[in-house]
């Protein structure tokens, strides 16, 4: 039963409007050559200062600043703005779910009746 409602669950956030517009807003930034090459930057340079900061090193200020202004580029992008929009929204409507199945995960650890 819990696999059926999951499934059901899965569906209807796959037909959710912010669902639909990450999709969208996914497949106009893979066909963007400029935009990919911009996303290929950042992380390029996130490795880097992941690598760095594994090494127990703070990364270069140069590097820093490469990654702060590609993220910059990428966010004043119209794609890539439509993207971290619409990701965003995808972002605060799966909190939403998540908060609701954590109430009912509550209610029904304290409730005595059982149902199937």
């Amino acid at each position: 039963m819990i696999d059926e409602k999951a499934l059901d669950l899965g569906r209807l956030i796959g037909q959710s409007t912010e669902y639909q517009t990450l999709r969208r807003a996914e497949q106009a930034l893979k066909s963007d050559a400029e935009t990919m090459a911009k996303l290929d930057a950042i992380q390029n340079l996130a490795r880097q200062i992941d690598h760095e900061v594994s090494q127990g090193r703070m990364p270069d200020e140069a590097t820093t600043q490469q990654y702060e202004e590609a993220v910059r580029a990428l966010e004043v992008s119209v794609v890539g703005q439509s993207y971290v929009v619409a990701r965003a929204n995808f972002d605060k409507l799966m909190a939403r779910v998540n908060q609701q199945i954590t109430a009912g995960m509550e209610r029904g650890a304290t409730s005595t009746i059982i149902t199937l």
